[in-house]
């Protein structure tokens, strides 16, 4: 039946097609006439009647494959209502169980305002191996990713259409958090900022910023607090290098930085998002956590694939669900997982439950992604010189 949907959305598309160019070719043939019989016949005959008769052929011809383009409009519109839709969505990990919550919410609302049904296709892992599994053909009509910068490889992918931060609210941040250090319980290495990573006899556990987009926020959080603290670029990249310093391993993602450090019991201090903090305490890990004041803002992007949308008749669903994502309800369910709100409302409701930054920077403070991977991240760049001369280990 859903192979059925998508051969049916396809016929159609074709058809519509079909009409464009016919009347185009039947304009084509018009003009090409017209010019022939102004050579030909001269004034042998009365050249308005002839025109007024060619002309009355092409708007017969015109019109009757526009009224098949509406009858054809109609009958979708009619079928769609009474055909399930189904939509993909793509996102990392951790936003799995405010979807649990999320997802029947708008299922409930799109049948009540559209007497349709939506069903979803749903899929979590990291956000770089999704972004390169829609790229090799995951078809997703939605995704929900870590940062920007893996978004961006969907747009040079031909996937997803320039400008698409201007398509979702609030620059289509959906999600947001800080950087925060999970310590033993009760802190006994005494850290509350960044530059206590540096102290004697701490041992860190991050991910490796090659493998791992949140390893990458990690990277530039240290990066961002040591400029916006008042050092200059080579200050800071002493002080980033003496933290890795302290890095024993470098495991592939974030949940393996997690394992290592919570199963394990490997390291002193772990960097990862405020939420997974909370999510952590939620699911009963005895540690601590320590937000510092100066911090980077952790923002993370939803886009529609344009190319999958058009291709599977879902767009109208898809940038429902994208606005519904902004609602109160659904940004609830993220402050749940210890997401802080990007609805204004709900971040008044909840502002007590998060500490306040002092001083909160952005990626564009840094020069923006594109930036930011070239000096950082690229072969060669700064983190490959840190890497090969600390002889960082990876996991």
């Amino acid at each position: 039946m859903k192979q059925w949907l998508r051969t049916s959305h396809s016929v159609r598309r074709l058809i519509k097609l079909v009409q464009i160019y016919t009347i185009r070719t039947v304009q084509a043939t018009k003009n090409l006439h017209l010019r022939l019989i102004r050579s030909c016949l001269h004034r042998r005959y009365s050249w308005s009647l002839i025109s007024l008769f060619l002309i009355g052929v092409s708007l017969s011809v015109a019109m009757t494959a526009c009224s098949s383009q509406n009858t054809d409009n109609a009958g979708s519109v009619n079928s769609t209502a009474k055909d399930n839709v189904k939509l993909t969505l793509v996102s990392y990990s951790v936003t799995s169980e405010a979807y649990k919550q999320i997802i029947p919410k708008f299922i409930e609302q799109w049948k009540k305002e559209h007497q349709q049904d939506v069903t979803f296709e749903e899929s979590y892992e990291g956000s770089g191996s999704q972004a390169l599994a829609v790229i090799d053909g995951l078809e997703a009509d939605v995704v929900h990713l870590s940062l920007a910068l893996d978004v961006q490889k969907l747009v040079e992918a031909g996937l997803i259409q320039q400008g698409w931060e201007k398509e979702a609210p609030n620059d289509a941040i959906v999600t947001q958090s800080v950087g925060a250090i999970a310590t033993r319980e009760n802190n006994p290495k005494n850290i509350k900022t960044w530059t206590d990573l540096t102290q004697n006899q701490v041992q860190l556990i991050t991910p490796n910023p090659k493998t791992s987009g949140g390893a990458r926020w990690n990277f530039i959080g240290l990066w961002g607090s040591a400029i916006k603290t008042g050092k200059n670029e080579a200050q800071a990249l002493n002080f980033i290098s003496d933290v890795y310093q302290h890095v024993p391993v470098l495991p592939k993602t974030a949940r393996n930085a997690t394992e290592l450090f919570f199963k394990k019991g490997q390291g002193d201090a772990l960097i990862n998002y405020e939420n997974e903090m909370i999510l952590s305490a939620q699911n009963g890990e005895k540690f601590s956590y320590v937000v510092p004041d100066v911090n980077i803002s952790i923002d993370n992007p939803v886009a529609i694939v344009d190319t999958n949308v058009d291709k599977h008749g879902t767009r109208l669903v898809a940038e429902a669900f994208v606005k519904f994502l902004y609602t109160p309800d659904a940004q609830r369910e993220f402050v749940k997982l210890g997401f802080r709100p990007v609805n204004v409302t709900i971040a008044k409701e909840v502002e007590s439950k998060y500490p306040k930054i002092k001083t909160l920077f952005k990626v564009q403070d840094l020069g923006g992604w594109e930036k930011i991977q070239k000096q950082f991240f690229n072969e060669g760049a700064i983190f490959d010189q840190i890497k090969t001369k600390i002889r960082l280990k990876e996991v």
